[in-house]
């Protein structure tokens, strides 16, 4: 592995120090380090480094054969966004927090990293989601998420109507503040606190999951993931937005469609070799504890 990117959440107080000793490693090794451009005076290095460049987020990807990510999941989530169709592998590394995307511990990174550097590694394969905006025929925005896409009213609005299809058949209206559409990857994120299941990450699937529904007959949803959502907004008058993956956010309005359905790129992450998933689980969320 010849050029690593590295991805840091810049508000984190240990982050720089981390970054800064991970690059003079990876230099040392003669590997070429691509970081963020707005990190290069925070960085404050004494001296240049022949093998270290600063880029625009959007042009790491393409220039890189892995990704480290340093921080939580929301930042990891943002490196997800800016890998596009590259397909870049991700290794994901918790600074703190809960962090289900980012596997591996800061303790762990040296033992990884030197795996990662030989190819000594396994990668999750992520399926994500495609979401558009159609507005009176019109595609008004197009965005990927890993985690979910999620209709949800403002914070003075009332209950508001959501009509889904699937391929074209009916399946119901929801009445509720809002409707997550969530990959099995974000079934641990806002789909879990919104009481959907916890769907393994490999399986094939789209959750559909009311918040706070007024109708209690109205349960989530498992269904496959070759197929195409559409989500008619019903309701008038109302603040109603679109938000990805808690990161981006659009405004609906009345008759606006969302479609959903699978992306045809993936994200690929970094495998810790220290825990399995259902570790995860167990260390995350505290499971068998009373």
């Amino acid at each position: 592995m010849e050029r690593i990117g590295i991805v840091a959440k810049q508000n984190h107080p240990e982050a720089l120090t981390v970054v800064r000793n991970l690059a003079e490693r990876l230099i040392s090794k003669g590997i070429r380090v691509y970081v963020e451009k707005e990190m290069e005076f925070s960085l404050q290095l004494t001296q240049a480094k022949p093998l270290l460049n600063f880029i625009e987020p959007e042009e790491l990807a393409a220039q890189t054969e892995l990704v480290i990510c340093l921080g939580g999941d929301g930042t990891l989530l943002r490196v997800a966004r800016l890998a596009g169709d590259h397909e870049v592998p991700i290794l994901g590394v918790n600074l703190g927090g809960l962090g289900f995307l980012t596997e591996t511990t800061l303790n762990e990174l040296d033992r990884v990293l030197e795996d990662v550097i030989r190819g000594a590694y396994k990668k999750d394969e992520r399926e994500i989601l495609k979401a558009a905006v159609i507005r009176r025929g019109e595609k008004m925005a197009e965005f990927r998420v890993l985690n979910e896409a999620v209709i949800n009213k403002g914070a003075l609005a009332r209950i508001i109507d959501i009509e889904v299809t699937i391929d074209g058949e009916h399946l119901t209206t929801f009445k509720a503040d809002g409707l997550i559409f969530s990959t099995p990857t974000g079934s641990t994120a806002y789909n879990l606190s919104a009481g959907g299941p916890i769907v393994y990450p490999s399986l094939h699937c789209i959750i559909i999951t009311p918040i706070c529904s007024h109708t209690l007959t109205n349960r989530p949803i498992v269904i496959p993931n070759d197929v195409m959502i559409r989500a008619l907004l019903k309701t008038r008058q109302q603040e109603v937005f679109l938000t990805l993956d808690g990161q981006q956010g659009f405004p609906l309005d009345f008759e606006d469609t969302v479609e959903l359905q699978r992306a045809k790129s993936r994200i690929f992450l970094v495998k810790s070799p220290y825990r399995h998933y259902y570790a995860m689980l167990k260390e995350k969320l505290n499971w068998g504890k009373r």
